[in-house]
């Protein structure tokens, strides 16, 4: 009971919960991106929505490429920083300009994955990483 309430940083249980937090998020995530990209393509006219002004099949296709190749990105660990940003510009977006005047509950998991992308950007991907690896080895 002691060790519960303790602030003492252990790196090990870090990496373990950067690697737990790295796979729910970035697995979840896939849910949301693997639609998408059947859609994309898809035989069926593409319907979504363009808050940039790029076109639906544009924007879809950066949702696609956030939400699935940069999820599996996160995964690996492997460009974690840097995979990270595009899920963070688009649960942003999601959030933000897409259902900006939806109830909070619409917008409340956007929100959620904005946060844990953000502490992603921040943290890294943690010593269980491809990132970590590579680094290591140069």
């Amino acid at each position: 009971m002691k060790n519960t309430y303790t602030t003492n940083l252990e790196l090990a249980k870090i990496d373990l919960g950067l690697l737990i937090l790295r796979l729910g998020a970035a697995g979840l995530m896939l849910t949301h991106g693997y639609p998408k990209l059947l859609n994309l393509f898809g035989s069926e006219e593409i319907v979504f929505a363009d808050p940039a002004g790029l076109g639906m099949a544009t924007t879809l296709a950066l949702a696609v490429f956030a939400e699935f190749i940069c999820s599996i990105l996160v995964i690996l660990g492997l460009g974690t920083r840097l995979a990270v940003i595009p899920l963070i510009l688009t649960m942003f977006t999601a959030a933000f300009v897409i259902h900006v005047s939806d109830p909070f509950q619409r917008k409340e998991l956007a929100l959620i994955y904005l946060l844990i992308f953000t502490v992603l950007l921040i943290t890294g991907g943690g010593k269980h990483s491809l990132d970590f690896y590579w680094l290591k080895r140069k």
